[in-house]
């Protein structure tokens, strides 16, 4: 199973109303997210900077940020545009990681 991690950039005063909104992340967009194998998706937030920063596994060909022509993902990219920096296309504004090092 592959380990894919990026960041994005929260807009300041939206830590409680982003955790809102994936706390009660749409059914249809997590079946679509388990579907294409999207597996222990987790998202941090550096609080001094804003900072983002997701990691999940996949044991499919596509992470999340490679599903941006599905209307489930175009419908939360935009329910989110509000509350972080985003694309002209309101994709998130995201920079993949590199690994370095993994411990199991």
């Amino acid at each position: 199973m592959k380990r894919y991690a990026f960041k994005m950039k929260l807009f300041p005063g939206n830590k409680e109303e982003y955790a809102r909104r994936h706390n009660a992340i749409w059914p249809e967009l997590k079946d679509l997210l388990s579907e294409t194998g999207v597996r222990d998706y987790t998202i941090f937030l550096d609080e001094e900077t804003n900072t983002l920063f997701a990691i999940q596994k996949q044991d499919g060909k596509a992470s999340s940020q490679d599903l941006g022509t599905n209307p489930i993902i175009q419908k939360w990219w935009k329910y989110m545009a509000d509350v972080m920096e985003t694309n002209p296309d309101k994709s998130p504004a995201s920079i993949p990681l590199t690994e370095l090092f993994h411990m199991d």
